[in-house]
């Protein structure tokens, strides 16, 4: 079956999410922003025909989120799964978006079924359930954002295989842009060079550095017929910043350079 998802490799991940499927180990992605890590999950579910669930963490996303919950339904008070426990029982890649974001019990509560029990323990229900041989466990975090504020544990950390993501070489870059857009190689030649010259640009002190999201999305805008300096501020320099004297020295520099 051909791939619908596009998705280009830089460091033979895709093997290694295929050997982590194979032999039931978690794997935890590690990079910033707009990275490709969750393009990355969503091509690899595709490519192994396995069923996606997404969780999309936050700093109130609960256990009880995941695992499930009783709600009232006409007369009767009914459990509903959450999509932790449909993963584990259907078989289900489980796909833990940013999971340092989580409360901490969403952690304890991934524990066992990131070693060899491979189990999941409603304490609701009073019952434990297997995982599915086809379940699989992967979790994404951005090292880099709120150092030593959100971080996961050593303990937790080791209970997965890692990968770490970055963003791609210009000649990469480049060609994704012009995938995902369909830009021509002139404009996304120059599209990635003004990224790479933002992300240089440490005396701005920049919370989060331009994404390749973002560039793409800059991208699909000037594609589409808007001017390329206004898609270069709506796309890049409005997302970097709100302070006035940063986005300035930003619009200036995507002018000069596009």
């Amino acid at each position: 079956m051909e791939n619908s998802i596009f998705y280009q490799e830089i460091n033979n991940e895709k093997e290694v999410f295929e050997h982590s499927f194979k032999n039931k180990i978690p794997l935890l992605l590690k990079g910033p922003t707009g990275s490709g890590k969750s393009r990355f999950v969503e091509y690899m579910a595709e490519q192994l025909q396995q069923k996606l669930i997404t969780v999309c963490c936050h700093e109130e996303t609960s256990a009880t989120d995941l695992i499930g919950r009783y709600i009232i339904k006409g007369a009767e008070t009914v459990w509903i799964d959450g999509p932790l426990s449909k993963a584990v029982k259907e078989g289900a890649i489980l796909y833990l978006d940013e999971v340092a974001e989580a409360r901490p019990d969403v952690i304890v509560a991934i524990h066992s079924l990131t070693d060899h029990r491979r189990e999941l323990f409603i304490d609701k229900l009073g019952e434990t359930i297997k995982a599915d041989p086809n379940f699989m466990l992967v979790a994404s975090y951005n090292p880099g954002y709120q150092k030593g504020y959100k971080e996961l544990k050593p303990s937790t950390r080791q209970r997965f295989i890692a990968l770490s993501f970055d963003y791609p070489k210009a000649d990469i870059e480049m060609m994704i842009l012009e995938n995902e857009s369909g830009i021509d190689h002139s404009n996304a030649k120059k599209i990635v060079n003004i990224g790479n010259k933002i992300r240089n640009l440490t005396e701005l002190g920049l919370a989060e550095t331009v994404s390749t999201r973002l560039l793409v999305d800059a991208s699909i805008l000037i594609k589409s017929g808007l001017a390329k300096r206004q898609s270069m501020h709506v796309a890049v320099v409005e997302p970097l910043s709100d302070d006035e004297h940063t986005t300035t020295s930003l619009r200036d520099l995507c002018d000069l350079m596009i």
